[in-house]
């Protein structure tokens, strides 16, 4: 490795697993400490063992507004300093919206929105008077382009994108860069609610990714000169036709 990532601080929420793990093994593997960020507490515990002494756990539960909302004290315990903020934790569902469940979509939604929004809420502040930082958000092509079989999900990601394309606008004069990463379908827990036959057909077909390439993506961006914003990073399967 090439230790790009040095001295620097990560904090990545739904990091037990996933995109969210592949990505702190990514940036510890290139020098980082890399607070994880789950509710998984035993999860965390066990996987931070195994990744080292730069791997911090932190146990938050996303949906609950004020755990939430006091995330950066706790981070700055653990490591230290905070360099990167990665709101990486989300939900899917998919299927016609006729037969949907408003009850699920509403924790969907709270998960994707609201827990991603309110946590960079409570970071910002820290970057922007340290006059440095990155704060990124794991969204999906979804945000960018709407597909049918999953119309609240592309709904939660379309917020994800506004979010993202205005409060970058507003905190880089203070050196805080923002941007997203947009992956097609990847081989992560979100899609256990495909049906069985369309998971067969992409794994199939090669129309799914690893979590690995959307963390090497991640650390692409990241790994730009300070002058340089990633605001979008929509990366695919050859095979989808998007």
């Amino acid at each position: 490795m090439t230790e790009l990532m040095k001295g620097k601080t990560a904090a990545i929420t739904g990091a037990a697993s996933g995109i969210g793990l592949e990505c702190a093994r990514t940036l510890i593997a290139e020098g980082a400490t890399v607070v994880l960020i789950d509710r998984a507490k035993e999860k965390l515990e066990t996987l931070c063992a195994e990744l080292g002494e730069r791997a911090k756990p932190l146990v938050v539960d996303l949906l609950d507004g004020p755990d939430v909302s006091s995330i950066l004290p706790r981070i700055l315990d653990l490591a230290g300093r905070l360099d990167i903020f990665h709101a990486n934790a989300g939900a899917y569902i998919g299927g016609p919206v006729a037969e949907g469940d408003p009850d699920a979509w509403d924790r969907m939604l709270n998960l994707n929105i609201n827990a991603a929004f309110r946590s960079v809420h409570a970071v910002l502040p820290h970057m922007i008077a340290q006059k440095s930082g990155d704060i990124l958000f794991t969204s999906s092509i979804a945000g960018v382009v709407p597909v049918i079989w999953e119309p609240i999900y592309t709904a939660s990601k379309f917020a994800v994108q506004a979010f993202v394309h205005s409060t970058r606008r507003q905190v880089a004069k203070h050196g805080v860069r923002v941007g997203a990463v947009l992956p097609g379908p990847v081989v992560t827990a979100l899609l256990d609610d495909w049906p069985k036959a369309k998971m067969e057909e992409a794994l199939a077909n090669g129309s799914l990714m690893q979590p690995k390439e959307v963390a090497d993506a991640v650390l692409f961006m990241l790994s730009r000169p300070r002058n340089v914003t990633i605001r979008d990073l929509v990366i695919l399967p050859n095979s989808v036709d998007l």
